[in-house]
């Protein structure tokens, strides 16, 4: 890989390259999309890409430089499921047409740099998030979280009947399965939390529209901007899944049951002590979690 240290400057963004990473840091400016102002910088494992590509730019005089990143890898990316406008999206470098032999240098030396699992989907973040306290207003209420729960605090001017009937709303992570984000530029913009069944998995009844929905909240105008909505989107996604302990294994398909290496248990009973320290799980939930894996050996 490139020397560490080595950086590539564009318009909005320098990309700073490690021996494992690249830092890119994004400019504050009038021009610069808000998204690329909140999110001040990001820290990108070379092992959470998939591939990159060097493209003209849409504007004249222009190349670009883009890094896609693996499914699964960046909560940011995943909330967002392919609705951020390109002028949006943080893995685009866009750089002066003259600088185009230097960044098909780089975009040489970054494909080198992929890792063997480039072409699969990433089992967990590579990618952090940004970080909690995170909030933003909703056109029907204020959605606060702290990292560990969701508030929402209902408007009395765009809540609707069915809202505050519920009252306000506090959901822990630990009874989340996910979240849906809708672009607050598309019609029907909206933040809506994926609640967890009593089996572990995601809710699956319909709850109709989400203004009549407690746990979601609606965008409009001015309300529930990208640059706001969807960083704690993303935040909330990656405490979701981190409070998931891994619970697979290897399969004996012989005997018709999962059976898992003393190896795999110990990791995942320490990942399971990890959690509990940092409050994502209570100490019941460790002791009966732990018990389960314990049974698998």
């Amino acid at each position: 890989m490139t020397r560490m240290g080595d950086v590539l400057a564009g318009i909005h963004s320098t990309w700073e390259f490690d021996t494992d990473s690249v830092l890119i840091r994004f400019e504050r400016g009038i021009r610069t999309p808000k998204l690329f102002q909140a999110l001040g910088e990001r820290r990108i494992p070379y092992e959470a890409l998939s591939s990159v590509e060097l493209a003209p730019g849409s504007r004249k005089g222009t190349v670009v430089l883009h890094a896609l990143p693996r499914p699964g890898a960046d909560p940011l990316v995943e909330a967002a499921a392919g609705q951020l406008r390109p002028a949006a999206d943080p893995y685009r470098l866009v750089l002066p047409a003259e600088r185009e032999s230097l960044a098909s240098y780089y975009a040489g030396e970054l494909r080198a740099a992929l890792g063997p699992e480039a072409g699969e989907e990433a089992d967990r973040h590579l990618v952090a998030a940004p970080s909690a306290p995170l909030q933003f207003k909703a056109y029907d209420g204020k959605v606060s979280f702290d990292g560990k729960i969701v508030g929402f605090r209902w408007f009395w001017t765009g809540a609707s009947s069915a809202k505050w009937k519920a009252g306000d709303q506090s959901f822990p992570v630990s009874e989340l399965a996910g979240v849906e984000w809708s672009s607050p530029e598309t019609t029907g913009g909206h933040l809506r939390l994926l609640r967890r069944g009593a089996d572990g998995e995601p809710e699956r009844v319909d709850r109709g529209e989400v203004d009549q929905d407690p746990a979601s909240v609606v965008f409009g105008p001015g309300y529930g901007l990208v640059h706001e909505s969807l960083p704690l989107a993303a935040a909330v996604l990656e405490a979701v899944r981190a409070s998931e302990p891994d619970d697979r294994g290897p399969v004996d398909r012989g005997a018709g049951k999962r059976r898992a290496a003393p190896g795999d248990i110990a990791d995942r009973i320490r990942h399971l002590g990890e959690l509990r320290d940092s409050g994502l799980v209570t100490d019941e939930e460790f002791t009966a979690k732990k018990r389960e894996l314990l049974a698998e050996l």
